[in-house]
């Protein structure tokens, strides 16, 4: 296979060889099944249940029953761009376009609805799963002077040795090098991006810079020089990380629908179609084994800090994200989860002050971000309310409002800690130089507010801060007053 280009045959294409084509991830980026699946489960989870008593009956079985019981937004579905605009450039030379699917036919004839070039459709019906050696001998029954085929999987094998040609869809060379052998190539469509890249992204691993938390009550604890401390932190560090990354596949598998009508989350792997949901909903579990492998080695402790950590956020994600405020409030409580864990991690007696000042910091993080996406929604959308949250238009001066006080009552916080306890604590060498901090985490709140305010904002203010020059700045600045405070005071 020709790296990065189209590859074609040597002859034309011959206009008199219908086109037929498959749907899951061929026309569309994703597959039915699977999304009706997620859909159907997400309603209750219980239906899980049901899912496997239909499978009693077959797999077609399924497919009819997810189709007539869930409502899969046809018109959100991500398109294959290149394949369909081959095959509309093809209808309008005059060449008859079929679609020939394991999808259910209630879904497939919504799809081709959408695409109004299909002249007709064949799937799968509630007793026949249209797949592999059953697509081939319909095909073959259906057009005995021969067809042209575009699929996109192994079980496409048997349609392309029955087929004249074929189009090959977004293959491995593995895949590619079987398909040649069935017969004539008509045309590959290359994958632009691959497995691992959107994999990769969706894991947000820039995400984990939110557990460097877990190492904070080591560090306030006065335990930075125990190697202990940090080899146990850093393997916390990581549970969680994986942990998180187990949960943003989830909330993007929860979120799909409203991910797609979203300005910037349409992009995300799975929400594109660049990620397949089959291999997301085998991720899951095995990151979340993993991650409690590793909490189980560091204690019982820190297995029940995940615990409640994964509680959260999956109630997050089902439901508590649709209330407003309430949603703000739990995304902050995520955060100083992050710092508790890190208590359990290396046994420090745990400070009120640092989880009161995080809960009003990411309380004021998590309502810009809120902030920017409800603004960003009045900018580009035409609906009255946020899809997926319980915010409408005219809120946005109210989260405006609670989250710059919320900025305020973090800096406040801090000052009254430095007031009533840093001084008497014998951890900070030359406590005065404390004083900088303040200043300088208003003035980044400030900036994280004023960006918000000019659409400026990236949704995420943890990627803003780690993009942003003066927020490493300011940042950096935070970090050396701390270390000066700490240590300062034994140079002099």
């Amino acid at each position: 296979m020709e790296d990065q280009q189209e590859v074609y045959s040597s002859a034309d294409t011959d206009l008199q060889i219908p086109l037929v084509l498959d749907v899951d991830y061929t026309l569309i980026r994703t597959d039915c099944f699977y999304e009706a699946l997620v859909l159907f489960i997400k309603a209750n989870p219980l239906n899980l249940l049901i899912v496997f008593y239909w499978l009693l009956k077959g797999r077609a079985y399924v497919k009819q029953q997810l189709a007539v019981h869930v409502d899969l937004k046809i018109d959100h579905l991500p398109l294959n761009e290149s394949v369909v605009a081959y095959a509309r450039s093809e209808a309008a030379k005059g060449r008859k376009v079929h679609m020939a699917t394991a999808a259910d036919e209630i879904l497939a004839i919504a799809i081709a609805k959408r695409l109004g070039f299909v002249e007709e459709i064949l799937a799968s019906d509630g007793k026949i799963n249209l797949k592999a050696e059953n697509k081939a001998a319909l095909l073959k029954q259906k057009f005995p002077d021969g067809f042209a085929y575009a699929g996109d999987s192994i079980s496409d094998l048997p349609v392309f040795r029955s087929a004249v040609q074929s189009l090959i869809v977004h293959p491995s060379n593995s895949f590619w090098q079987k398909a040649a052998k069935c017969g004539v190539i008509e045309k590959t469509f290359i994958r632009p991006d691959g497995f691992w890249r959107p994999f990769l992204k969706s894991l947000r691993l820039h995400q984990w810079a939110k557990n460097t938390l877990v190492f904070v009550p080591m560090i306030l604890g006065g335990q930075a020089l125990n190697a202990s401390a940090w080899a146990s932190a850093l393997l916390g560090f990581i549970a969680l990380g994986v942990l998180a990354s187990s949960t943003y596949l989830l909330n993007d598998l929860w979120d799909l629908e409203a991910d797609r009508q979203h300005w910037s989350k349409k992009n995300r792997p799975l929400a594109s179609g660049k990620l397949k949901i089959v291999h997301a909903l085998l991720a899951i579990p095995i990151g979340l084994a993993l991650s409690f492998t590793i909490a189980a080695f560091l204690g019982v402790a820190v297995v029940i800090g995940c615990f409640v950590y994964l509680v959260t956020t999956v109630s997050y994600s089902l439901y508590f994200k649709r209330l407003p405020l309430l949603d703000t409030a739990i995304l902050a409580a995520l955060f100083t989860m992050r710092l508790g864990i890190g208590v359990a991690l290396v046994g420090v007696p745990p400070s009120p002050w640092l989880f009161v000042f995080s809960m009003y910091l990411f309380l004021s993080l998590s309502m810009a971000k809120r902030h920017t996406e409800l603004a960003r929604h009045i900018e580009t959308g035409t609906r009255h309310e946020l899809s997926g949250r319980g915010y409408r238009n005219i809120d946005l001066p109210v989260l405006l409002a609670l989250g710059t006080a919320s900025g305020l009552a973090a800096t406040l916080v801090m000052v009254l800690y430095l007031t009533n306890e840093a001084f008497n604590a014998a951890f900070y060498s030359a406590p005065a130089l404390l004083w900088g901090m303040p200043p300088v985490l208003f003035l980044w709140l400030g900036r994280v507010w004023l960006k918000c305010q000019r659409l400026e904002l990236n949704d995420d203010p943890v990627v803003f801060a780690l993009k942003d020059k003066q927020s490493l700045v300011l940042g950096g600045v935070l970090t050396l007053l701390f270390l000066s405070a700490s240590f300062g005071g034994y140079l002099i």
